[in-house]
């Protein structure tokens, strides 16, 4: 446990990215099995023990302290299992070599609800403060030290000096703790056979276009199609199995039955998900939230928010693999085979016909359909190649909006922002102008830079007027106030706000330091965004 905790420390003060993976990669080598595939299975959130919750750690941790000063600490610190593991009565803690990681995983997975406080409570008692912070984070799935599974599966391929699309396609196949990958990985053993049917193909990604890149690639090479505001997902039936993944692997089947009951073939689509019809209307993201991660969903919610695929792309057909196909031969065999699919949960993304990357970029600006956010643009002549090489495919996005907003509320931020107010709401103002009102319309928490990160944390407590916990409310009037440009990709109209809209990827672009915050901008242009 104790290597185990020492490498969550070092994740959370680590902010870059390969230095990250080299964490990782000493971990796994220097770890002897079950230790590091438990590890590794927390790190990407597949471990569950769920007779442990927060509210059962509350109440131990209240018995043994003040709860006053227990809220007093919680509300400085802002993380849950900091704060238990620092004011934890240390009684033993640390004598020996502390419990192994497996052993901790095995007692925390066997607990019943009753028996979870004493059974925490004496591994907690024999535990130094960062082995506590692990256990605590192990037990809750709320690691947050800036680790996704896509890190942790390169670093695997780091391990094994492979390519990451190799991990990925046995990854549905694979458990925890993964025994038969470390020892493929290590050159012990040959590479897993993964028994399980509809596995995911790693897919092919985009980079973004630029000023410099479009001037100098012939129109002519490349096709054009519009990029919906969906999510990406491959729909993969083998057998009698049937999945629908998203871009990263995770598998969002259960979220969408009505969709799943229209999959009768047997290969693997790539396309966007969206709410609607082909036929008919295309909805907002914002509706399409309405279906994502529901582990049930009732026959209301699905003749609401019905759900069908564009797709863009076809990667096997039966038995037959067609990535190494050129594109254009792709495209052949994927308007074969939507054709015999349900028109109503199916259809093929159109080309957007062009002669020149100027004209290209007129219809970029001015897309026919609001749900669209831009083009993408494709070679004809490149096979289907995971990860994101550079040159085959771009992405060619609509200029974000732009729109003055105050502060309103600011919440502690985790891992190294841990003791900064990071996490910022904005709203706009709205009413009569002799007496506005902010309501809010965002939130945000990066596009500014470590030194006006300082600056902001010190606004907001010099100027915090209520809290809440680890939230404070800002004072912030028509006098008084902190303005940020906040650039978004999109706006979709909201019930669940007070505002009535809800911003699609909101940044911080610009603090406004010289902007007084009774010019920010008002709720009524955020409405014309909206009609237009």
């Amino acid at each position: 446990m104790r290597a185990f905790a020492e490498l969550l420390d070092r994740l959370v003060l680590t902010p870059s990215r390969n230095r990250k993976l080299q964490l990782m990669v000493d971990y796994f080598r220097a770890t002897p099995d079950p230790d590091r595939g438990l590890a590794l299975a927390a790190l990407i959130g597949d471990l569950d023990f769920p007779s442990v919750k927060p509210a059962i750690l509350r109440a131990m941790v209240s018995e043994r302290m003040d709860p006053v000063l227990f809220g007093y600490s919680y509300n400085f610190v802002g993380d849950l299992a900091e704060t238990i593991s620092l004011v934890w009565p240390t009684g033993n803690a640390g004598a020996g070599d502390g419990v192994p990681l497996a052993e901790v995983a095995r007692e925390l997975s066997q607990v019943s609800r009753s028996d979870a406080p004493a059974v925490v409570a004496a591994l907690l008692d024999q535990s130094t403060a960062s082995e506590r912070f692990a256990i605590i984070k192990l037990a809750t799935g709320e690691l947050r030290v800036g680790v996704s599974a896509r890190l942790a599966k390169q670093a695997l391929a780091d391990l094994g000096g492979i390519e990451i699309n190799e991990i990925e396609e046995l990854w549905h196949g694979l458990h925890a703790p993964y025994g038969d990958l470390f020892a493929w990985l290590e050159g012990r053993a040959d590479k897993p056979v993964p028994t399980a049917q509809a596995l995911f193909r790693p897919v092919m990604l985009s980079n973004p276009m630029t000023e410099a890149d479009y001037p100098r690639l012939d129109p002519k090479d490349y096709c054009a199609e519009w990029k919906w505001d969906g999510i990406r997902v491959q729909i993969v039936a083998s057998g009698d199995a049937r999945r629908l993944y998203s871009r990263t692997g995770d598998d969002n089947s259960g979220s969408f039955p009505d969709l799943m009951n229209a999959v009768h073939f047997n290969g693997v689509v790539d396309g966007e998900l969206l709410v609607g019809s082909p036929t008919g209307r295309t909805a907002t993201f914002s509706d399409l939230q309405q279906r994502l991660n529901r582990k049930s969903v009732s026959p209301k919610v699905q003749a609401q928010y019905p759900v069908f695929v564009r797709c863009y792309d076809i990667l096997q057909a039966g038995d037959e693999d067609l990535r190494p196909l050129a594109f254009v031969e792709r495209r052949k065999h994927l308007e074969a085979f939507v054709a015999a699919l349900d028109p109503d949960r199916f259809d093929v993304s159109r080309f957007v016909p062009f002669t020149s990357w100027e004209e290209l970029d007129e219809k970029r600006k001015r897309p026919p359909h609001p749900i669209i956010e831009g083009i993408m643009a494709k070679r004809w002549d490149t096979p289907y190649l995971p990860g994101r090489p550079k040159g085959p495919w771009f992405k060619w996005k609509r200029d974000p909006y732009t729109v003055d907003a105050v502060l309103m509320y600011a919440q502690r931020g985790s891992g190294r922002r841990a003791s900064y107010y990071s996490d910022y709401t904005f709203g706009v103002w709205t009413g009569p102008e002799d007496a506005p009102e902010l309501v809010p319309v965002g939130k945000a928490y990066f596009g500014f830079t470590d030194q006006e990160l300082k600056q902001i944390d010190k606004f907001v407590r010099d100027n915090t007027v209520e809290r809440f916990g680890p939230v404070r409310s800002v004072r912030a009037d028509t006098k008084t106030g902190l303005v940020f440009e906040v650039a978004f990709e999109g706006l979709n109209r909201s019930t669940r706000h007070r505002s009535g809209v809800a911003m699609r990827f909101p940044r911080i672009s610009r603090l406004r330091w010289d902007k007084p915050s009774a010019e920010a901008d008002r709720l009524e242009t955020l409405q014309s965004l909206l009609d237009a």
